[in-house]
């Protein structure tokens, strides 16, 4: 009962103090011992006899300690199914940027830079910035954990956050003003390829007076190569069958800074203002190189290119939270974003240059929020509150080949699309007994669209989505050490606003529009009449805490989705032709179904494996498996799961600290095995297994100096993807995995 917490009483009884968290428990009965302490020490309580304290005697000094809440604690008293991870999981490793953090949660994948839960593809993640939907083209790649206080990865949708979370949502909580002064200082040093990579975060914290802030300060570079094999069996730049083996090597670089700064006013005991800002700029290179082996006919090749851009992400936001009265709460919240990336690409053919492409996109937002809470008794709270987006994409590219224009109805034209959004809320959390507690909710949403280019009219489209939601959990004993959680939501996913431009990009392989493509080199094109995807959820769940601190969880899920959007390749007359194309455009294509099982178990090997291990012994375990299936219903099977959704995935770790030396390491696995997907009824993708390991060792040299060594990805896999058509025409790539190297000196100053 998270909210009761909002409206703490100022007199407290003891039966109100014992269901406070346990802090505030152990303070209260600290001031009642105190204010008892006269009576105790002129009149003996009964039944001590001669053992009753004399005038004069020295009274014991008793000590009333409280132990801070772990994660597992949070856990547990959430009141919705919630997996929660602080600065330890964070620091475990010396990454470098979040991403890697998230690889290794149960039930979390991340693939091309996006993070995907369940296994279902990123637009079914729902990606959250201090409880706001993260901006477009924010980086998780490119965010440093020290700007990070915890991750909140919950499986079901909230009233009070947006419902575009049918696999569930990822709640990334930046750090916080401090109570005391901070000074924490990290400089690391990484290799992966050409030479080592520098990265530097600080943080300083500090309060003064009413006023509190935090300035977390990160700076960075990466460097990375990729070699890879592309092999292609298609027709060919005459149309008869051809085939190619293009060998490539591909050098990544970068540099880029995050700068996250809060302020927090308290403006009484009742009121308090705080700000939130968040900045992400970055640079970006490329340079790819290839080596051809034409084993037939007249193959279509990947020119050589070198390509840099830069992108960037200003976010800030406002929030002021008043506590009218025990009882009552009023949140209001605005903000304002913008994110802007640019491309400049160039390829060269025979050493000379062939394609010249410039783009520009830029996504600017405004956001205002507010929700009102009313206690109802001790252990019931109503809540009812808004949320109001809105956002804009405006792109411009300009294409030209051998110095013309490629298309050149479309190079150089602006597009746009604009979408609104307003949602009304309400959510009632009520403890029913010490055993029973549920969370309804309802959420109703309003999406309008439009899509523009410079020559077409605009394309408006409008959808309204409610979402009923409902959690319930049981406790198997009052102290909730076993506890059932099950949830019934409806949700959804909302196409991306890049989906709905209209605007055609060619295939980079068949660039004459003179001549016909291949369905496995398409062209591009988005589509302004998307509608958002809907899914009904359940999910079912048993968690079992254990006194250590360890737990198990055995949870199944299931979701009904209606409207799924998947890319349909099709051979059309098209206007930019004067020959009929394939293009590949998405579309809401069918319905579709998905159901899971997850296990999960955690904590110190004594606990978990008492017979192999002593109670004592400075061993934590974890392991996670979670096991899919999903069918799409305009698909025959066998393999006509959802993309990107392997079959299974599994993470196996240990952490262990050594008794005679201040020195920790722990190693960590993240296992999928390889599937096919059928992704029409003439086309299939095969994907390659995948690999992690990641090792770590921390020496400590005091309280406030230690050094962390780190290696991801060791033994690494390549990684193979392969496209078949029924036609019997193929294109695969194979790409060859690097090992990361780290050190980072960790300063508290």
């Amino acid at each position: 009962m998270p909210e009761s917490l909002w409206f703490a009483p100022f007199v407290e009884t003891p039966e109100s103090c014992l269901k406070r968290q346990p802090t505030a428990a152990a303070v209260c009965v600290f001031c009642a011992l105190l204010s008892q302490a006269p009576a105790y020490a002129q009149d003996a309580p009964p039944g001590m006899g001669d053992a009753a304290p004399r005038p004069g005697n020295r009274l014991e000094r008793v000590e009333v300690t409280s132990r801070q809440q772990t994660d597992t604690d949070l856990r547990r008293k959430a009141p919705v199914a919630k997996q929660i991870y602080g600065r330890e999981e964070m620091d475990k490793y010396g990454d470098n940027n979040l991403a890697d953090v998230l690889k290794r949660l149960p039930g979390v994948n991340m693939q091309g830079g996006a993070v995907r839960m369940r296994g279902l593809g990123s637009g079914y993640t729902l990606l959250l910035i201090n409880g706001d939907p993260a901006p477009p083209g924010f980086a998780l790649d490119q965010l440093s954990p020290s700007q990070v206080e915890r991750i909140e990865v919950t499986k079901g949708p909230t009233a009070d956050q947006s419902a575009q979370a049918v696999a569930g949502a990822i709640n990334i909580i930046l750090k916080d003003a401090p109570r005391l002064s901070q000074r924490d200082l990290r400089l690391s040093l990484g290799y992966a390829a050409q030479r080592p990579t520098p990265s530097f975060n600080f943080t300083f914290g500090e309060r003064i007076g009413a006023l509190s802030m935090s300035l977390p300060l990160s700076a960075f570079e990466w460097r990375n190569q990729n070699e890879f094999v592309n092999q292609r069996f298609m027709p060919g730049t005459d149309g008869l069958d051809s085939r190619v083996v293009q060998r490539g090597d591909q050098a990544i670089w970068g540099h880029g800074l995050n700068f996250g700064p809060r302020l927090n006013w308290k403006l009484s005991d009742e009121e308090t203002l705080s700000l939130q800002t968040f900045v992400q700029k970055g640079y970006w290179n490329n340079r790819s190189q290839y080596q051809n082996e034409i084993l037939a006919g007249q193959p279509s090749l990947d020119d050589d290119g070198v390509n840099h851009g830069t992108w960037q992400n200003l976010r800030s936001n406002l929030q002021w939270i008043n506590r009218f009265s025990d009882s009552q709460r009023i949140e209001l919240k605005a903000g304002v974003q913008s994110s802007q990336g640019t491309v400049d690409s160039q390829t060269y053919r025979n050493g000379a240059p062939q394609r010249h492409a410039l783009s520009d996109n830029q996504d600017r937002g405004l956001t205002q929020a507010g929700k009102f809470a009313q206690l109802l008794g001790d252990a019931h709270s109503l809540t009812v509150g808004w949320d109001l987006e809105w956002r804009q994409r405006d792109e411009t590219r300009d294409v030209t080949e051998l110095g013309r224009p490629q298309l050149p109805e479309f190079e150089g034209q602006p597009f746009a699309a604009r979408i609104a959004r307003q949602a009304l809320f309400v959510q009632d959390e009520w403890e029913l007994s010490p055993q029973w507690s549920t969370y309804l909710g309802l959420r109703g949403e309003r999406i309008a669209t439009e899509s523009r280019g410079s020559a077409a009219l605009p394309v408006n489209n409008t959808s309204t989505v409610v979402t009923p939601l409902w959690h319930l959990n049981y406790k198997l004993d009052p102290k909730g050490r076993d506890m059932i959680r099950a949830s019934l939501t409806r949700s959804y996913k909302a196409p991306e606003l890049s989906a709905l431009l209209s605007r055609p990009t060619l295939s980079s392989l068949f660039t004459n529009t003179d001549q016909p493509n291949t369905a496995l080199s398409p062209d591009r094109e988005g589509n302004p009449l998307l509608r958002p995807e809907l899914a009904t959820g359940l999910d079912v769940a048993f968690e079992k805490y254990l006194d250590g601190g360890g737990m198990l969880s055995v949870g199944v899920f299931h979701r009904s989705v209606d409207n799924l959007i998947r890319n349909v390749t099709t051979l059309e007359s098209v206007a930019w032709a004067s020959v009929p194309r394939w293009v590949s455009r998405p579309s809401n294509f069918s319905k579709a179904q998905t159901s899971g099982l997850e296990l999960e178990v955690k904590g110190r090997a004594g606990e978990l494996l008492p017979a192999l291990f002593e109670p004592k012994l400075a061993l934590n375990l974890r392991a996670s498996v979670s096991f899919y299936r999903s069918r799409v219903e305009a698909l025959s099977g066998p393999n006509n799961r959802l993309d990107g959704q392997q079959p299974w995935s599994g993470n196996l770790g240990f952490d262990y600290r050594l008794s005679s030396l201040p020195l920790s390491t722990g190693v960590s696995l993240a296992f999928t095995p390889a599937y096919l997907t059928q992704q029409t009824q003439t086309q299939s993708l095969e994907q390659s297994r995948s690999r992690g390991l990641d090792v770590f060792a921390l020496w400590s040299f005091s309280r406030s100096v230690s050094l962390r060594l780190s290696a991801n990805n060791l033994a690494p896999l390549d990684n193979q993807t392969q496209t078949v058509l029924s036609s019997g025409y193929n294109s695969s790539s194979q790409r060859s995995g690097r090992t990361n190297f780290g050190a980072a000196l960790e300063v508290k100053l």
